[in-house]
């Protein structure tokens, strides 16, 4: 199972954004999604739906525990 900040990254990465970008979608400063990135601090759940909305993916396949994404 792959960890959620794992996922994090490399969703953001295969949009092409930036830590800046999501960070000012999620309200929050650009260190502090770096943080949740690197998991350093743990993710507020409200902010891994948002984040689930935002890259349009389940929460299964976001948190590692499908490999495929199957958002209905």
């Amino acid at each position: 199972m792959r960890k959620n900040y794992v996922m994090m990254r490399e969703l953001r990465e295969d949009h092409d954004l930036r830590q800046k970008e999501v960070a000012a979608y999620l309200k929050i400063d650009q260190r502090v999604y770096s943080r949740y990135e690197t998991g350093r601090n743990v993710l507020p759940i409200e902010k891994a739906i948002s984040l689930c909305e935002f890259y349009h993916v389940s929460a299964d396949y976001f948190l590692g525990l499908d490999t495929v994404n199957r958002r209905r």
